[in-house]
């Protein structure tokens, strides 16, 4: 500082100051300041260029990275969908063979159930056998006789069997309805009510 001040001349008209000589250039510390900025921003761009370069290759390395996964995930369900078409192929052919074999065994079934044979002298109705008196008993007397045969009166319980027996009754006959225990109170030989549709 005492160098800047040896050049300076006093006027007395003015009272102001000023160097006698202009101020061209940096001192030496001012160059070495300089100089140290560069020189750190020099390092400071390297070192964001060193960075630069390294995410470049972490960037680089992660989407190769994801793209193979993205290739495993594909190949595994390609192989989920094969094996999906496969045991869907596979429940087919399985629910095909059930259907084959239930209706082999609906078959074999109905092959195998001895068909109901009735003794000569009765008729048959599904898997029912009726006979039919020629004696003229009172109900009590043809409900015994029915009873000696391992039967018992006819208790008719669908309008198809009243048909068939409407069909072969050619005379008057005993049935399975009585009224004994009440009077005027119809029931079945079984126990149920009579229902008159």
């Amino acid at each position: 500082m005492e160098r800047l001040y040896s050049s300076v001349e006093y006027n007395e008209s003015e009272d102001a100051c000023r160097l006698s000589t202009p101020h061209t250039g940096p001192s030496s510390s001012e160059s070495r300041s300089h100089g140290a900025a560069v020189v750190s921003l020099g390092l400071l761009s390297v070192f964001l260029l060193a960075g630069l370069v390294g995410l470049g290759v972490h960037h680089h390395d992660s989407a190769a990275e994801l793209s193979s996964i993205k290739d495993n995930l594909t190949e595994c369900l390609r192989a989920a969908e094969d094996k999906l078409t496969s045991v869907s192929e596979e429940r087919d052919l399985l629910n095909s063979s059930l259907t084959q074999l239930t209706e082999e065994m609906d078959r074999l079934q109905r092959l195998s159930k001895p068909k109901k044979t009735c003794p000569a002298g009765w008729k048959t109705l599904s898997s029912s056998c009726y006979f039919l008196s020629s004696r003229s008993d009172s109900w009590e007397q043809s409900r015994e006789d029915c009873k000696d045969k391992g039967a018992d009166l006819v208790v008719i319980d669908s309008l198809e069997e009243q048909k068939f027996l409407s069909s072969i009754i050619k005379q008057r006959t005993w049935i399975g309805l009585h009224d004994g225990v009440d009077e005027g109170s119809w029931k079945w030989i079984d126990g149920t009510p009579l229902t008159q549709a």
